[in-house]
């Protein structure tokens, strides 16, 4: 299974992604992109099997990634103070993988009925959803 891993900022959500995904399903080919070379550098350090900056990658990795994991804001163009590009939106938005993705409810986006939860316990959700997804292979 290939898992796409998108982040920015300080990629530090990207990061605790990989790293969780790695415990629990070792196995997994997993693609860390980050919207800005900061986020690319912190995610390369849980050890992604690969790793790009940008668009293009965004759109590129979105077209045969069977997961797509990271922060709600990545389907939200102009989200992440800007670094979600309307183009990056509507890639992964129309990418057949299935998205997991972690509301924060900061900034200009709230999930309404979401907890507030610190940012390891949303990690450690989404990675648990992930493995119930390989269980169902």
């Amino acid at each position: 299974m290939h898992i796409l891993i998108i982040d920015g900022q300080g990629g530090k959500m990207g990061k605790l992604l990989i790293e969780g995904v790695r415990e629990k399903l070792p196995q997994a080919e997993i693609t860390a992109i980050g919207t800005n070379s900061i986020a690319t550098a912190n995610m390369l350090k849980a050890g992604p099997d690969q790793a790009a900056t940008g668009e293009n990658p965004v759109r590129v990795a979105s077209q045969t990634a069977d997961v797509i994991l990271g922060p709600m804001g990545i389907v939200i163009a102009d989200a992440l103070v800007g670094e979600i590009t309307a183009e990056m939106a509507v890639a992964i938005g129309r990418s057949r993988a299935r998205k997991v993705l972690i509301p924060l409810n900061k900034c200009d986006t709230m999930v309404v009925g979401v907890a507030s939860l610190s940012m390891s316990e949303l990690v450690s959700q989404a990675v648990a959803q992930l493995e119930k997804e390989f269980e169902c292979e």
